[in-house]
């Protein structure tokens, strides 16, 4: 069985958690491929919000394993948390949640190593949510890393020593003000050790191809959104994964030529957390109501985003490098209200008018030439039915299917689960 890829397509929040949510019941599998607590996946189900940031989003629904694989970044401390809301919702997931043990932890020093290394830009920050993300696949990358599997080992622990020590000396280095005890740290890490201790284990490469060779459905779930891919994102506001389809490969152990559907999600319109170019970014009223009705604070973070009218320049880019097949539009309820809308649909960049993302995207180099687009009065959110939507709602999905020359198969009208118009072809 072919594999099917779920992904961002923006600077992430795209509402990844809550599709994947809704796409679970078709897929014994849910996989995490990429990322770590970084990402924020919300789900609104039954009048209730769920946050997950590392655990994959499937893992409500209890005929669904639930995979985190060799991609991803595990801070133990975060998932026991995340862990203790399941058990407050009576989710039993000892049964679904299986972790591979190629994935690397994020030890207490390596947030205590992205602090001091944020600390010490100063302006030049590129506005890490300092969950010691970049520094853990920094271990990876330089062969120093603690994998899940490590712990099962009797002398990890001298591993672990090693590693913190090697982490303290780098953070006497930068010279910056961190205050910390990381005897206390240490000892919540060494809790959630045992906690994490109590989930299976396996070999998720193996795991995933005899899956496959039982014609087990399975659906590869991203984190972040694919302009903050390592290689293709916005360097060097970007994150330090492979947020694209590519990763899926990597992160999983999934050959490419078993990639099935790549369904691609983007918001109606732009949004950006943190630092880095939004060539799109709006600074008036009209940003100011993009942030307010769509409830514009990152999940993980709680820092406010930032808003823009949709950059179709950077969005085609993403379909592009994705090998996106099927999109899926979220928050199109946000942009009732707005008598017109805009929609970015080239640059001009140095003087000259182009429809493809260069290499700088700041300001000084580019302007956004947008399309004016008629918008709509009428409030989405209580609509079932794509007959339901309003004319000019549904000429906004037209004109972008023509610009990105590929169908929109869903569209969503507020967070609820059931707020889900799947589109007939």
């Amino acid at each position: 069985m072919a594999v099917d890829l779920l992904l961002g397509l923006q600077w992430g929040d795209e509402g990844k958690g809550k599709i994947v949510d809704v796409f679970t019941s078709k897929y014994n599998i849910i996989a995490r491929f990429q990322g770590g607590p970084n990402a924020g996946h919300t789900l609104v189900f039954n009048g209730k919000k769920h946050v997950l940031h590392t655990i994959p989003s499937g893992i409500f629904h209890k005929d669904t394993v639930n995979l985190v694989g060799n991609g991803v970044v595990i801070d133990p401390v975060i998932f026991k948390k995340e862990l203790v809301k399941l058990d407050e919702q009576g989710v039993d997931y000892i049964k679904s949640l299986f972790i591979s043990r190629k994935a690397h932890i994020i030890l207490p020093t390596h947030r205590l190593l992205d602090a001091a290394s944020e600390a010490s830009k100063g302006k030049a920050k590129i506005g890490s949510t300092l969950k010691g993300i970049g520094p853990t696949y920094m271990d990876k990358t330089g062969r120093n890393g603690i994998r899940v599997g490590d712990i099962e080992l009797s002398n990890w622990k001298d591993k672990y020593r090693a590693l913190a020590d090697k982490h303290e000396a780098m953070i006497a280095f930068y010279n910056v003000d961190i205050q910390y005890d990381l005897k206390e740290l240490e000892t919540d890490f060494f809790d959630a050790i045992e906690t994490l201790k109590k989930l299976k284990f396996i070999d998720s490469e193996e795991y995933l191809h005899t899956a496959q060779d039982n014609g087990k459905t399975i659906l590869a779930e991203g984190a972040q959104g694919s302009l903050l891919d390592i290689d293709f994102g916005t360097y060097p506001y970007v994150t330090s994964s492979n947020t694209t389809a590519a990763g899926a490969c990597t992160g999983l152990g999934i050959a490419p030529n078993k990639i099935g559907e790549v369904f691609g999600i983007f918001k109606a319109y732009t949004t950006r957390v943190g630092s880095g170019p939004f060539p799109t970014e709006l600074f008036d009223k009209n940003g100011e109501t993009m942030a307010k009705v769509g409830h514009e604070f990152g999940a993980t973070t709680g820092r406010p985003r930032r808003c823009g009218w949709l950059d179709l320049v950077a969005l085609k880019y993403a379909c592009q490098v994705n090998g996106v097949t099927q999109l899926i539009m979220m928050k199109g309820d946000v942009l009732s209200g707005f008598k017109n809308l805009e929609v970015c649909t080239a640059y001009n960049y140095k003087g000259e008018t182009i429809k493809h993302l260069p290499f700088n995207i700041e300001a000084e180099n580019v302007t956004p030439i947008y399309t004016k687009l008629k918008g709509w009065s009428e409030d989405l959110t209580a609509m079932t039915e794509e007959s339901q939507l309003p004319t000019e709602f549904m000429d906004y999905v037209s004109f972008l299917e023509n610009e990105l020359k590929l169908p929109i198969t869903v569209v969503s009208v507020g967070p609820d689960r059931k707020q889900t118009i799947v589109r007939k072809g």
